[in-house]
């Protein structure tokens, strides 16, 4: 039998060096980072003009590490961006019972909109709050990736908000937190699981739409940003493979050391939140996170900021507690809902007027008919993405979401694989297509589901992880046979989970539709039959008419299909198969 020594004041000296050093790590780390970030953004604030612009980038290899570097702020900013706007967004959308009515349907039409949508909007805005400096462009190429990134962390973030345990509400009412206290204390910790995960899904979703932000061609003109994205671009159109494959591997690089930096740690902190009685056998460990616990500069700095929390919790407290009311008037509730549908109505008519009265002037009513037809087409491929992808992906998912040994090896190799940007192999994708003859519309149905079924496959890993220890252990005591399992434990504690992640799959292909049924290598392009397709030359060519029309067509399409099939799903999850 092994002995164990009680701790002595001799090992006093060797904790204090183990501080120390944890100290000088996280201080040296600190200050790396504040130099990389003071370099890089030097090149923010340059001259612009929108003439003069450089329509390409230059491939020496040399300028890699910082087109890395760029590329990285620029990602790190959006998902900022994006975690501020999912609280917001999601919290008004899951406590605010008419705004909820609001919310997810424009919601589903932005996530439904492509990035050129949002960039042939948006860049003439930007240029003109920044006209003559490269901030502008900047700004627009952050809010580009911001899109691709957003939509996903807010639906996860509103799952986990109305499928919240009915206790967690008890003990809010009964410790009579404040609307500030119960969102910190109690909906973000409750939620951050699914975030975490989300947020790495999101972050791979910015990655794929990493060229189209960094050059973006509107209005027949084209302005290129200094990024990895914009290297790959002018690699693939010089058709210099060696350059795009170093690309690549520096890709790769940056993608693991995020994850190790980053998302790794971030996930084994998140264990904290986790609610149950019994612990997991394993829980996800990070060499990272381990220095930042033993250090003391992050004692520190909770120090300095512990007083602002305090005086956030007093000064929010006049604007009352978070007790939603549990019975209210059916009268005044009816009355209220019926103005609240008028307004809305009337607003919605008023927008669907002007925009018909623009499409009629700019390209003709007809227009729709067209993009209606080809819109069936990208439809039948993304149904057939869902389908598949969820057969592969949600049984790979719960294996590695129940097994924390298997996520320790496995997390890496998944983040990578969603990270990496998909759209980096299409021109030499589209140089398989050449050369084998197989057609880009059977070929685009590969290109999107590189860049959407990722988002199953994270948040099913995400939902097995969530399960209860108790539970898994119960279902093992019973020794129930491996399908009963399947049925009555496994699947309804992933459903939710799924339901967000097909969700966002779905949407996500929509998206990537404008990217993979127009591809090119050097001077060849192939175009597919699609409604992606549609919006990527109208857009390109400056047809914002056919644009508008294109966006509205997909939008009623991803609408369409969250109304009839995701919200139903959605509820289910909520009324059956919720932890409650």
């Amino acid at each position: 039998m092994s002995m164990l020594r009680p701790f002595t004041a001799q090992d006093a000296p060797l904790r204090s060096r183990t501080h120390l050093i944890a100290d000088v790590l996280v201080l040296a780390g600190m200050a790396v980072l504040f130099w990389l970030l003071v370099r890089v953004s030097q090149g923010i604030n340059t001259p612009f003009s929108p003439s003069t612009a450089a329509a390409s980038v230059s491939t020496d290899p040399a300028n890699l590490p910082y087109y890395a570097a760029r590329s990285l702020l620029r990602m790190f900013a959006a998902l900022v961006v994006s975690v501020v706007f999912t609280f917001v967004y999601a919290t008004a959308a899951a406590r605010l019972r008419r705004t909820e009515k609001v919310l997810l349907p424009i919601l589903d039409v932005l996530q439904s909109v492509p990035v050129l949508g949002f960039l042939s909007v948006t860049l003439s805005v930007w240029l003109t709050l920044f006209p003559h400096t490269t901030l502008g462009v900047e700004c627009a190429s952050v809010f580009a990736i911001f899109t691709s990134q957003a939509w996903n962390l807010t639906f996860a973030f509103y799952n986990s908000l109305v499928t919240q345990p009915r206790e967690l509400d008890e003990a809010a009412r009964v410790l009579r937190l404040t609307k500030w206290q119960r969102f910190w204390r109690l909906d973000v910790p409750n939620g951050m699981i699914p975030l975490v995960w989300n947020g790495m899904m999101s972050f791979g979703g910015g990655w794929f739409f990493l060229i189209a932000s960094e050059v973006i061609s509107v209005n027949n003109h084209t302005y290129a940003l200094p990024g990895i994205g914009s290297y790959v671009a002018a690699a693939g159109s010089q058709e210099h493979l060696g350059r795009m494959f170093l690309a690549i591997g520096v890709m790769i690089v940056m993608v693991i050391g995020v994850n190790v930096l980053f998302w790794r740690p971030l996930t084994a902190w998140a264990e904290k939140f986790r609610v149950e009685e019994s612990e997991a056998s394993e829980a996800p460990r990070s060499l990272v996170l381990d220095v930042l616990r033993r250090s003391r500069v992050p004692q520190f700095a909770h120090l300095l900021v512990k007083p602002v929390g305090v005086a956030l919790d007093r000064g929010t407290r006049p604007f009352g507690l978070a007790e939603y009311p549990l019975h209210v008037d059916q009268v005044r509730r009816r009355a209220g809902d019926v103005v609240f549908s008028v307004v809305v109505a009337l607003a919605v008519a008023w927008g669907l007027y002007r925009m018909l009265v623009y499409v009629d002037h700019g390209t003709g009513l007809g227009a729709f008919g067209h993009a209606f037809a080809l819109g069936l087409v990208t439809f039948g491929r993304v149904i057939v993405l869902v389908v598949f992808g969820s057969l592969v992906w949600v049984p790979i998912g719960v294996w590695i979401g129940m097994n924390p040994r298997v996520s320790r090896f496995a997390q890496p190799v998944v983040q990578v694989l969603a990270s990496f940007p998909a759209n980096f192999l299409f021109p030499l994708f589209t140089l398989l297509l050449i050369r084998t003859g197989i057609s880009l519309n059977v070929g685009g149905i590969v290109l999107m589901s590189l860049g959407a079924q990722w988002y199953i496959l994270f948040n099913v890993i995400a939902g097995a992880s969530a399960i209860p220890n108790d539970l898994r252990e119960a279902s093992l005591n019973l020794r129930l046979p491996l399908v009963l399992r399947w049925r009555t434990v496994i699947l309804p504690s992933v459903f939710g989970a799924w339901v967000t992640g097909a969700l966002t799959a779905a949407g996500g292909a929509w998206n990537a539709s404008i990217v993979a049924e127009v591809v090119s290598y050097g001077s060849t392009k192939l175009t597919a039959t699609g409604l992606g397709a549609y919006i990527a030359q109208s857009t390109q060519s400056g047809d914002f008419a056919k644009t508008l029309v294109g966006v509205t067509v997909m939008s009623v399409y991803v609408v369409g299909l969250n109304r009839l099939l995701w919200r139903r799903l959605y509820r289910l999850a909520e009324t059956r198969y919720s932890l409650t």
